[in-house]
């Protein structure tokens, strides 16, 4: 319950209202409206949802939030703004002002959600966690996860995405975190932002929102990152091959679904095991303990809550099924994380064959074709016997496959030809591993393949 005066979300706007009322809850779904709310109209791609205020204050709104006054809308009721999820973010904003714990800042092209997950178990050796539910990391999931404080919250973990330049920026002004984590700069978003120097001013605008001296944790291992300097705040790397890393893994072992390493430290030096394989996860899991250590968790149990690890989502789960490993790893894909999913299966224990399943990766810009054919030359050369594929960006990561001599390669035009394919192929003792951007639901053929409408 969030009990702000709607006087005092209306002078953020330098707005006046001609009636006072409290707002327990903020909504941008119209049937959610009721007393005590505040409805906030959003645009979004298929739907104006400026077009839905009338009948939010039909169910009881106390006020709305809109760009324009549509029919049926009491102006009398109406904040009018010029950007609706601006505006939305400042009331976040308003929200979490009322708290004085501590806010961890996560972004990153990929692991972000990894990280979050990692940083939340190892906080909460200490701490009572508040943290983003799934990956609500934009403009309207922040601002949600900012209302969902209460007092009983002794830190947050607020992971931010974007697709754009300014996005994070409005984010982090509004959050304020004490320490933040930049994971990676790759290509994700390439295509709106035109290079990955772009993407890398996008991920540290995160800075802005930091006080003077405030730890920013970065990838030591990441081209771009390891270049960075910030003469405002506290730079510390982790990293695995960066020598200059404060925070290092090394004698790295995968065991069977689990990888164990050791941590080296300015705290000292910890065995830590989490249950996933990839050193793409090994670097979340750092970063996370380096988080963990500054916001004064004892190091030892810091390593040790790693383990606590538990996947969210479609991010490397993995099942078993019918004598077979199955890894779902279908919420996105890039050409980093792709290459990241080729290696750990190609370290994967297994009896029988390694098998990778794909569909497309989006939002490369004009050069996905090459990136994908890059990505099929990378796992011809890891240890896997079979790739299968689907998308018409996909049939170039086959086509780079081939190129590099995987003997066993193959693309087809449709998921539903893809499945029967699968299904027909594996056999006990195989690991099949699915990847692909979130947009091509990749998790349609894991459901075919096991006979599940859906997957428990």
């Amino acid at each position: 319950m969030l009990n702000i005066k709607l006087s005092e979300i209306a002078k953020l706007f330098d707005k006046k209202l001609s009636y006072e009322a409290v707002i327990n809850t903020v909504v941008t779904d119209s049937r959610k409206a009721e007393k005590g709310s505040l409805f906030v109209g959003i645009k979004g791609d298929n739907m104006d949802g400026n077009e839905f205020a009338a009948k939010a204050l039909q169910n009881g709104a106390e006020a709305v939030l809109v760009d324009r006054i549509c029919e049926g809308v009491d102006e009398t009721k109406a904040i009018v703004v010029p950007d609706t999820k601006r505006a939305l973010i400042k009331i976040g904003g308003l929200y979490r002002s009322r708290y004085s714990i501590p806010f961890v800042g996560i972004t990153g092209s990929v692991g972000k959600t990894t990280t979050k997950e990692f940083t939340s178990v190892v906080l909460a050796e200490k701490y009572n966690v508040h943290k983003t539910q799934g990956n609500q990391n934009n403009e309207i999931g922040v601002p949600n996860t900012l209302f969902a404080l209460s007092d009983e919250h002794e830190i947050a973990v607020i992971e931010m995405g974007m697709s754009g330049p300014g996005e994070i920026r409005d984010l982090t002004v509004e959050v304020k975190p004490c320490a933040a984590i930049i994971t990676s700069v790759g290509v994700s978003h390439i295509e709106h932002l035109g290079s990955r120097e772009n993407i890398l001013k996008a991920k540290l605008e995160i800075t802005e929102g930091m006080p003077d001296g405030a730890p920013l944790v970065i990838c030591g291992d990441n081209d771009l990152l390891s270049r960075v300097t910030d003469d405002r705040l506290k730079v510390y790397r982790f990293g695995i091959t960066n020598p200059e890393c404060e925070v290092k893994a090394e004698a790295i072992e995968q065991q069977g679904s689990a990888t164990k390493f050791v941590i080296t430290s300015p705290w000292g030096e910890y065995t830590a095991v989490i249950p996933l394989v990839g050193q793409h996860n090994v670097l979340d899991a750092l970063s996370a303990f380096t988080v963990g250590c500054l916001m004064d968790v004892e190091p030892a149990k810091a390593a040790a809550a790693l383990s606590k690890y538990v996947a969210v989502g479609m991010r490397q789960n993995t099942v078993l099924y019918n004598g077979m490993t199955i890894v779902e790893d279908c919420y996105n894909c890039s050409p980093d994380s792709l290459k990241a999913a080729a290696l750990a299966l190609a370290s994967y224990p297994c009896s029988g064959r390694r098998i990778m399943v794909l569909s497309d990766m989006l939002e490369l810009g004009p050069d996905a074709a090459e990136m994908h054919r890059q990505c099929g030359a990378f796992i011809a050369n890891q240890e896997i016997d079979l790739l299968i594929a689907c998308g018409e960006l996909s049939k170039n990561t086959v086509e780079g496959a081939d190129r590099a001599g995987m003997e066993r390669c193959c693309h087809y035009e449709t998921k539903q030809q893809m499945a029967q394919m699968v299904s027909e192929a594996i056999r006990p003792g195989d690991v099949v591993w699915f990847k692909a951007s979130r947009g091509m639901y990749l998790e349609e053929v894991i459901k075919t393949v096991m006979g599940k409408e859906e997957k428990q």
